[in-house]
């Protein structure tokens, strides 16, 4: 029986940095915090307007990261060459707006599969593991392995906004995506808007091997400091592991 593992999105932290144009507080030292109190893995995202992590900090967390790095990207070329050079652990695909707040849905693969083939097939050639963050429908799994994917993030988002039993069917919605994800040997992740609460339900997908959570986590740092925040959320994963 083992944990789904936990990736941490420290993308808030240099948010927070950036609005007032700072030094601090720096994502390269969450990152080792959270590290330290058990997280599997240190997800980022570089946008292509630079609104929270920064060329810096990518590369110097490649040099200090010891589990896994995940770095978020848009088929930007020059976020994509930055990715080639630096060589992430896992480079995840994913739709980017400039409005945005942040990741609004899945990326879009079902009728852009010779666009995404190419970018996957530019970042694996760098010996970088591609992984498509999706909306949770098994034609875009499908197209997703079609395209050379090794794994899929499902988008958690829907199901984290709803409630009831509209929630309920998103969640069955993810069930499905990734037992289609299994199916084709597929590695199956799944984040965005997984809270404290709404984690524990996805956590009994057996499929799903790895769960991306930031803004929980970040905000419950404000409280409790960082490195309970990441245990408390480890804890919850250890609670409702699945055999």
């Amino acid at each position: 029986m083992n944990r789904i593992r936990l990736g941490v999105n420290v993308d808030h932290i240099a948010t927070l940095r950036q609005s007032r144009g700072t030094k601090y507080p720096d994502p390269v030292i969450a990152a080792g915090v959270a590290e330290l109190a058990g997280a599997d893995q240190i997800t980022i995202h570089l946008r292509e307007d630079r609104r929270h992590i920064q060329e810096r900090d990518v590369r110097i967390m490649r040099e200090t990261i010891g589990t896994v790095m995940n770095l978020e990207l848009a088929a930007n070329r020059d976020v994509l060459e930055i990715a080639c050079l630096v060589k992430p652990d896992l480079a995840t695909l994913v739709p980017e707006k400039r409005a945005e707040l942040t990741t609004e849905g899945g990326l879009a693969v079902v009728g852009r599969e010779r666009e995404v083939a190419a970018t996957v097939e530019m970042l694996s050639r760098a010996g970088i593991t591609v992984s498509l963050f999706i909306n949770p429908d098994p034609a875009e799994v499908r197209a997703s392995f079609e395209c050379g994917a090794r794994q899929i993030e499902i988008h958690t988002g829907f199901y984290a906004d709803s409630r009831g039993e509209r929630q309920r069917q998103e969640l069955e919605r993810i069930r499905v995506a990734a037992a289609e994800g299994a199916r084709l040997g597929l590695q199956v992740a799944a984040g965005h808007g997984l809270d404290y609460v709404n984690t524990r339900e996805v956590c009994h997908i057996p499929e799903i091997i790895e769960l991306n959570i930031g803004h929980s986590i970040m905000s419950r740092s404000f409280f409790v400091g960082l490195d309970q925040a990441v245990r408390e959320m480890i804890d919850i994963l250890r609670e409702e592991e699945v055999g």
